[in-house]
């Protein structure tokens, strides 16, 4: 055993954790930290230029690499600013564990400079967190973190360690610091009785429907879902953070469900007679209204954390543990089906609206989100491709319009919903995937609250390709305000700064586009640079997203593209959704509630305003 001081310690233990990255930001309560990172050098560390940047770096990390992010901050401000971060990790089940210095313990209670509790105030958004005041104790607080951040249901765990504890010294006993946690016994198994009454329901079933979402991408148990449902024959169904679980080009991928999911695979999950959550936690804005949400189904649930069966929607079945071990444990029960009768069903509610499935949208001279985001997966489909989104309506459109065949190809903020996730999300991707490329799909808005973090990517030579989709919006909420507001746009239209001499303020390449003739170009010449290249695309300003369940609304109930604005691809019977400008249909939040419950068009006085054509940027 050899006596390191307590800064050391933490390296010491990084180290044997297999980290070979960090991202952080110095301060004085963890100074003694970053001095001794100096004596590690097989540890990069990457300069944040905010701490939320650092949280969401660690998660981006995460979520691309399978393996555990790391994020370190200082004590106060430092901490606190990494809070949003932490949240969305907790949100979405990602692996990070947090690293802060915290005033000397003798000072602890007193307002001391830079003080705040910072195990208080994310014990609601973390799996566990630490106050670590003696350096003895650092190597067990840190792998206990590890342990618990990637065990179970993955989760955000922080360790705080006031100043003096990384100052002072102590003896170094990895295999004596070993996880020992009496109080943390996940049960990950279910009963054997339940097994076989999942697949009595599963081999019943006429109408069965499989719900895949983010916890076959955790669990690697893609090729045994797809086996599941091709012995069965059963239909399968993503959430947003399920999205790349299935491949999108399977023929048993009918798409995503939920408020912006596909009209038909929402129908589907009404009518079904059984419903197969895997990994999935029945979110409200998956459910829609819960009193009628597929009251017609039996439905099986399987997750490893037990607190969510049973928390939303009430299962017949509930298995709770590793998704492959009971995945395993139910395939040799399920016998071979078929189930035609529901697969045409499935089809001819789906009828002509698969425009998504084509190649190439039409050009009507005027350039739409979607044409950006359909363009980037077009060509780029022959390369190995990670998207990180952020938040809004360029979110659902690349849910919507980009094919995602591999897991672990689409990162965003599902849970928390997080602005300004996207790009520094991006930069932890690339740290963790550096042979492949990254883009960056973000609204003007959400880019504006983290592009310092350009200044990161471009001190660390890495490459980073961000689409802003820039419609002077902030998108979503404008889409709201004119759905259930009267079209009272209200701090929603937003100004920013030239986004190309932003980007070359950076020394980083920036490119502007506002033609759908010139996207091949622009993406061909970006992905031919070596450096992050910064796109402005801009695009129509009232585009909206559909369809949309309104919040609280029957699942099957969706505001739908007005018919009038449906535009028919020359030389072709599919329809294209994207509208002639602007958007007419104005309600009041009475109007779109009561339309939602009736499942109703529209009425007779919500007649199209006069089309004109819409001025660009």
């Amino acid at each position: 055993m050899k006596k390191l001081t307590g800064a050391e310690i933490i390296w010491e233990c990084l180290q044997k954790e297999g980290v070979d990255v960090v991202f952080g930001y110095p301060g004085g309560a963890i100074l003694p930290t970053y001095d001794a990172m100096t004596k590690y050098p097989k540890i990069h560390h990457v300069l944040v230029r905010h701490e939320q940047g650092a949280t969401h770096m660690a998660d981006g990390y995460a979520r691309a690499s399978g393996k555990v992010g790391v994020a370190i901050a200082t004590s106060g401000p430092g901490a606190t600013n990494m809070v949003t971060g932490i949240a969305t990790a907790m949100m979405d089940s990602s692996p990070i564990v947090c690293i802060t210095g915290q005033v000397g313990s003798k000072a602890i209670g007193t307002d001391a400079f830079q003080e705040t509790d910072v195990t208080g105030v994310t014990l609601p958004v973390t799996k566990h967190n630490y106050l670590v005041t003696k350096p003895g104790d650092i190597a067990r607080a840190i792998r206990e973190a590890f342990y618990i951040a990637k065990s179970g249901r993955p989760g955000p765990v922080l360790v705080d360690i006031t100043k003096d504890a990384q100052q002072l010294t102590a003896e170094f006993d990895w295999e004596a610091a070993a996880p020992k946690l009496p109080g943390y016994r996940p049960n990950h198994r279910a009963p054997d009785s339940e097994f076989t009454r999942a697949a009595e329901l599963i081999n019943a079933a006429k109408r069965p429907l499989i719900l895949a979402g983010q916890g076959i991408i955790k669990s690697g148990t893609t090729e045994e879902v797809l086996k599941l449902a091709k012995t069965a024959g059963i239909p399968i169904t993503t959430t947003l953070l399920g999205i790349g679980a299935i491949p999108a080009s399977s023929p048993l991928n009918l798409g995503m469900m939920g408020m912006h999911g596909e009209s038909w695979v929402n129908e589907a999950i009404q009518q079904a007679d059984l419903l197969i959550a895997l990994g999935m936690r029945f979110d409200d804005r998956v459910t829609g209204n819960l009193k009628t949400y597929a009251l017609n189904a039996k439905k099986i649930h399987v997750d490893i954390d037990p607190t969510e069966i049973n928390k939303n929607v009430p299962v017949d079945v509930a298995l709770i543990g590793d998704l492959r071990e009971v995945l395993a444990e139910i395939q040799p029960q399920v016998k071979k089906a078929d189930h035609a009768d529901w697969w045409t069903t499935i089809k001819a509610a789906r009828g002509d609206s698969a425009v998504r499935d084509i190649q190439t949208l039409p050009d009507n001279g005027h350039l739409y989100a979607a044409h950006v985001i359909n363009d980037i997966w077009r060509l780029t489909q022959k390369r190995e491709t990670i998207v990180v989104t952020d938040v809004g309506q360029h979110q659902m459109w690349e849910a919507q319009y980009f094919r995602h065949d591999e897991p672990r190809s689409l990162i965003t903020s599902g849970g928390l919903g997080t602005m300004g996730f996207a790009l520094p999300a991006a930069i932890g991707a690339k740290f963790a995937c550096p042979d492949k490329d990254v883009w960056v799909v973000v609204g003007d808005g959400g880019f504006q609250m983290t592009s310092c973090e350009l200044a990161t990517a471009e001190q660390e030579g890495i490459k980073v390709n961000v689409a802003i989709i820039n419609n002077s919006f902030l998108g979503m909420v404008r889409q709201w305000q004119e759905f259930f507001y009267d079209k009272r746009y209200a701090a929603t239209p937003m100004t920013g700064p030239d986004f190309v001499k932003l980007a070359e303020a950076y020394r980083l390449s920036g490119l502007r586009c506002n033609q759908r003739s010139d996207v091949k170009a622009t993406v061909t010449k970006t992905l031919a640079d070596k450096k992050t290249v910064v796109i402005d695309f801009v695009v129509e300003k009232e585009d909206s997203v559909f369809p949309m369940v309104p919040a609280g609304a029957d699942l099957d109930k969706m505001i739908r593209r007005p018919k009038q604005d449906v535009m028919l691809e020359s030389g072709s019977d599919k329809e294209w959704e994207m509208p002639a400008s602007p958007l007419p249909n104005v309600f009041t939040e009475k109007q779109v509630e009561a339309k939602a419950l009736t499942g109703r068009g529209k009425s007779a006085s919500a007649r199209p305003a006069k089309k004109t054509a819409k001025s660009r940027r």
